[in-house]
C-alpha cells in the first residue's frame, strides 16, 4: 500500500478515467495488463462511466509519477481497504458490483421515486438527498450512490415507456429486468395516479417571469448507447404515451408558440433589425398545421427563418414528435430551419435550438405508418 498512497491527486485519477472511457474498457484494461474488478467500479464523474476501480489506480499512479509509471498489477492489492479509501479520500465515487438488490428493495426504490414525481409534476418542493437517506434506512446496507444509481435506472425505464421521469435523475440503462418490470407494474397498477402525473406536466401556466434571451440553453447532445440483444422493447398502452398526450395539448404547443414570438421580437431588437418583427408570420395560426414549421421569422433583411416550436413542461431531454412533414421541410430548408425546444415552461420557459437537418440532432424512432393498397414500388 506504500506506493498507492501517495497517490493524491484527483486530477491523476481524472485523467486516468478519461483514457478509460476514450479507449475502452477492454483496450484500457489489456494496455496496462489489468484484469476486470470484482467488487468495486468507480465512477467518471463526467460521463458516469463505470470503471474498474484498481486499473484506475494503478494507471493514475503513473499520470501524478510519470517518471516512474503506472503500477503494475501485481505490485499492489486492490478492494476496500486499499483501492476503495484511496479514490473515496480524492472525491470519486465507488459503487460496489455483483449484488442484485431484492424485489423488496427494488418496489421500495420505485414507490420512493414515484413520490418524488408527483412532487415534481405538482410544483412541490421535496429534497432528493432527504429522500435518499430515508429509502436507505429500509434498504440492505445500499450507498448512496448505489440508490442514486438505481433512481437513475428507473428514469431510463420510464423514458423507454414514453413516460415522464424526475428532471435531476438523468437516465441510465442496463437495468436489472426485475426494475424494469416493477416498474411496469407499478405504472400499470396506479393508472390514475401517473395519468395525474402526465396530466400536470401539460398543464398550461403561463410563466410569470419573461426572461426570453437569457432562457437560451445549449441544446444536448446525441447520445448512442447498445441495448441488449436479448432485451424486448418495453410496451405501454397508448394512453400513457407522454410524448404524444404532451403534443396532442394543443393549449399548451399555442401557449409555447406565443413565447417563442415574444422571443423572436427580444432576438431581433438585440440583432439590430427591430422593423423585421412586424413581418413575421405565425403561421400555424394563420394558415394551420403542415406547412413544416410554425413561424416565419428572419435572420436579416434577405435571409428567412423557419421556426419549429415544440413545447413541454418537462425537462430538457425530454422526447417530442417529429411529424415527417417537419423532417422533410427540415432537409429542404437547411440551416434556415430552427427547431424552437421550449421546456419547463410551466416553472419559467428554457429554449435551446437545433439548426438544419434534424436527423442530424436527434434519434428518430418510427411511430405510426400509413398503410394502403396501393404503392410506389421500387
Amino acid at each position: 500500500m506504500s506506493q498507492l498512497s501517495q497517490l493524491r491527486s484527483p486530477a491523476a485519477v481524472q485523467a486516468a478515467i478519461d483514457e478509460f472511457v476514450q479507449l475502452g474498457r477492454t483496450k484500457f484494461l489489456a494496455r496496462y495488463g489489468f484484469g476486470k474488478s470484482r467488487d468495486f467500479l468507480v465512477r467518471d464523474p463526467k460521463t458516469g462511466t463505470d470503471c474498474d476501480s484498481k486499473a484506475i489506480a494503478g494507471v493514475a499512479y503513473g499520470k501524478q509519477f510519470p517518471g516512474q509509471g503506472p503500477l503494475t498489477a501485481d505490485s499492489f492489492s486492490g478492494g476496500e481497504a486499499t483501492v476503495v479509501p484511496a479514490l473515496t479520500n480524492l472525491g470519486f465515487t465507488i459503487i460496489r458490483i455483483g449484488e442484485d438488490w431484492s424485489e423488496a428493495e427494488v418496489e421500495a426504490t420505485v414507490r420512493d421515486y414515484f413520490q418524488m414525481l408527483r412532487a415534481e409534476a405538482a410544483g412541490a418542493a421535496y429534497n432528493k438527498s432527504e429522500h435518499n437517506q430515508a429509502l436507505r434506512r429500509v434498504l440492505n446496507g445500499r450507498s448512496k450512490s448505489s440508490v442514486e444509481l438505481k433512481h437513475q435506472n428507473i428514469s431510463a425505464v420510464l423514458d423507454s415507456l414514453g413516460l415522464p421521469y424526475i428532471n435531476g435523475y438523468k437516465p441510465r440503462g442496463n437495468s436489472q429486468l426485475l426494475l424494469r418490470k416493477s416498474v411496469q407494474a407499478y405504472v400499470l397498477k396506479h393508472q390514475q395516479t401517473v395519468g395525474a402525473i402526465v396530466d400536470a406536466l401539460e398543464e398550461v401556466k403561463l410563466p410569470s417571469e419573461k426572461t426570453y434571451l437569457a432562457a437560451l440553453v445549449e441544446a444536448p447532445k446525441r447520445e448512442a448507447f447498445v441495448p441488449s440483444p436479448a432485451k424486448v422493447r418495453e410496451r405501454m398502452p397508448r394512453k400513457f404515451d407522454f410524448a404524444a398526450r404532451d403534443e396532442a395539448n394543443r393549449k399548451l404547443g399555442r401557449a409555447g408558440e406565443q413565447w417563442v414570438i415574444e422571443f423572436e421580437q427580444q432576438r431581433l431588437t438585440a440583432a439590430g433589425h427591430p422593423e423585421l418583427f412586424q413581418r413575421l408570420d405565425w403561421v400555424s395560426d394563420t394558415q394551420g398545421d403542415g406547412a413544416g414549421f410554425d413561424i416565419l421569422s428572419f435572420e436579416d433583411e434577405m435571409q428567412h427563418r423557419f421556426i419549429e416550436v415544440k413545447t413541454t413542461n418537462g425537462g430538457v431531454r425530454s422526447s417530442f414528435l417529429v411529424s415527417h412533414n417537419e423532417l422533410e421541410f427540415s432537409k429542404e430548408a437547411g440551416e434556415q430551419f430552427y427547431l424552437y425546444r421550449v421546456f419547463q415552461f410551466r416553472q419559467g420557459p428554457r429554449l435551446f435550438t437545433l439548426a438544419g437537418d434534424l436527423a442530424q440532432h436527434v434519434h428518430l424512432n418510427p411511430t405510426d405508418y400509413r398503410a394502403s393498397f396501393r404503392g410506389v414500388v421500387g
